[in-house]
């Protein structure tokens, strides 16, 4: 922005030629009112009978002195005199106010000096206001702000927002919205500086957004409190991306009964040099089908895979079931190296649990104005993405993460297609899961930077199936409380009959590590571990010299016990 104090000589021209141009239109008294009406005055209040509610849950005529005081000393900076957040310095300015009043001799300073010695706490009902999503209302804002519906222009369509008496019915459900906020509330450790959070929540019949949580406290006064980190933050996607590999593979006739070679770690000949792709410790290694791949999230049966389909089919894929940022064709993208936001993530997973039906994402079901004329109604705009067939494919395989794979912790009682996430440097953590009648997806993460999320900086070392797995099941357990539980219709054929193949998930031999490392490996690979102390003559304290069950397969989500020398 320009500095007001170092404007140029042309710049003040065209400032000076604007208002010339404005004043032959309207009064000074019009363009006042046009801009006290549509003026920002902070906590997302725009105009000045807002900004009266807001604080003082009362009509902008009815306001006193030391309340109309306070409005007027907020508009220079309404962020840094907010009366929630800056109480000290919103009092200091309401007193400058004050004071230019009584040297204007518009206010006797009797009058001025008990306007000053009022308070500012507002009522309760508005301070619990402020709780209530306000990510999902910027969203509402800007769909307003941005349709020309109610207005050819940014200033007609401000004006119809903040001072137009529209009515406007959303797609926002309350009780999901506070199960929503409490999930990752619970969660999310406490602490100033630690990792964000989003939460996004459709309905994938129809792509109605039911809760939406973009970041830690919209209200505070952090840098970057108030951007919507699920709907404006782009992150890799990590393993998450995988499913759109596997429908796309399966779309081009690609059995799920295929087995893929499964060392770990390969070198792949790509253009411009060789292509290093790795598992994490602790998967299996040998030979592997896809559904088995899919449920330890192997990633390097999924990069040849990627190799086999061809990246540009699989962004092809990726567009077609609802991502709409931009994407790198790239063999990498197999492990989520693109950005997207989990928005995006959850209209994915939507798309593939509505049967491979399409239906892009909206908050807003009507808008009506203040005669009660209809403006404004959502009309929907399903779209086949995929075929019914591969859909319910993918599902039935995203089941099997949840049911025994990587996504244990996000059980629920009900079949939930899910898949986690997590970038290889531990900066994103992502789990997205589904049931017919909801989809969510979940990312954890530093919002400012890729900070990997390992102790010390965080309590545990974070991954797509430890805080977003806990978030979904803290909030769809809720969230579905009251729902029936629905099953996913079964895929046809031979895929039925290879998802049902062997039961339970590889199990790594860990003894001889440290205790902490062996922890590690089994709570990646999907179990729960118990220790359990022992002493050894051969072994310092610390390290496992035995467990039960023994190394080979196990069901996901099962105990392992290990033996640790005390």
């Amino acid at each position: 922005a320009t500095d007001p104090d170092h404007r140029t000589l042309a710049e003040k021209v065209r400032e000076a030629t604007l208002a010339y141009e404005l004043e032959r239109h309207q009064s000074r008294s019009e363009i006042l009112d046009d801009y006290l009406n549509t003026v920002y005055l902070g906590d997302g209040a725009y105009g000045v009978d807002a900004a009266a509610e807001r604080y003082f849950a009362r009509p902008v005529q009815d306001v006193d002195l030391a309340q109309a005081a306070l409005l007027a000393g907020i508009i220079h900076a309404p962020t840094a005199t907010d009366p929630y957040l800056h109480p000290q310095v919103a009092t200091a300015r309401r007193r400058e106010v004050l004071g230019h009043l009584v040297r204007l001799g518009r206010v006797a300073p009797p009058a001025a000096a008990r306007a000053e010695a009022a308070p500012l706490t507002a009522p309760p009902s508005v301070t619990a206001a402020r709780e209530t999503a306000p990510y999902f209302v910027d969203e509402v804002k800007n769909f307003v702000l941005s349709n020309p519906a109610f207005g050819a222009t940014e200033t007609e369509r401000s004006r119809a927002l903040f001072a137009g008496g529209l009515r406007i019915h959303t797609t926002l459900v309350p009780s999901d919205q506070a199960d929503a906020q409490s999930a990752v509330a619970r969660v999310l450790p406490p602490a100033a500086g630690g990792p964000g959070a989003a939460l996004v929540a459709i309905d994938p019949r129809s792509g109605a957004v039911r809760a939406l949580v973009g970041g830690r406290n919209y209200y505070s006064d952090a840098a970057g409190a108030k951007e919507d980190l699920a709907t404006q933050a782009r992150r890799p996607s990590g393993s998450t991306f995988k499913p759109l590999v596997l429908a796309t593979a399966l779309g081009q006739g690609v059995p799920l009964s295929r087995v893929f070679y499964a060392p770990s770690s390969i070198s792949i000949p790509v253009t411009g040099g060789t292509w290093h792709v790795r598992n994490y410790e602790g998967e299996p290694t040998g030979s592997m089908n896809l559904v088995e791949a899919t449920t330890v999230s192997d990633n390097v049966v999924y990069a040849q895979l990627m190799m086999q389909v061809g990246p540009s089919n699989v962004v092809a894929t990726a567009t077609d079931l609802g991502i709409t940022t931009p994407l790198d064709a790239y063999p990498s993208a197999v492990l989520g190296t693109n950005t997207v936001d989990p928005l995006e993530m959850a209209s994915v997973y939507g798309t593939l649990a509505n049967a491979g039906v399409y239906d892009p994402p909206f908050y807003v079901t009507e808008v009506d104005g203040p005669d009660g004329a209809v403006l404004y109604r959502h009309l929907a705009a399903p779209r086949q993405a995929i075929s019914p067939t591969i859909a319910l494919t993918v599902d039935a395989v995203l089941e099997q993460v949840v049911d025994r794979g990587t996504g244990v912790g996000a059980r629920i009682g009900r079949p939930v297609a899910g898949k986690t996430g997590t970038t290889d440097n531990w900066a994103d953590a992502w789990f997205v899961g589904a049931v017919p009648q909801l989809v969510t997806a979940v990312w954890v993460g530093y919002p400012s930077a890729e900070i990997p999320m390992v102790p010390p900086t965080t309590p545990i070392l974070v991954t797509g199936g430890s805080w977003p797995a806990q978030m979904f099941q803290l909030f769809a357990s809720a969230a579905l409380a009251d729902q029936p539980v629905v099953d996913f219709p079964p895929p046809h054929g031979t895929a039925a009959a290879t998802i049902a193949g062997p039961t339970g998930i590889a199990l790594p031999s860990v003894i001889g590590m440290p205790s902490d490392q062996a922890t590690a490996e089994l709570s990646r690979a999907g179990f729960v571990v118990d220790n359990h102390s022992v002493s050894s003559p051969e072994y310092p304290p610390g390290y496992v010299v035995g467990q039960t069950p023994e190394a080979g397969t196990a069901p996901g989500g099962s105990t392992v016990i290990i033996d640790v020398t005390g």
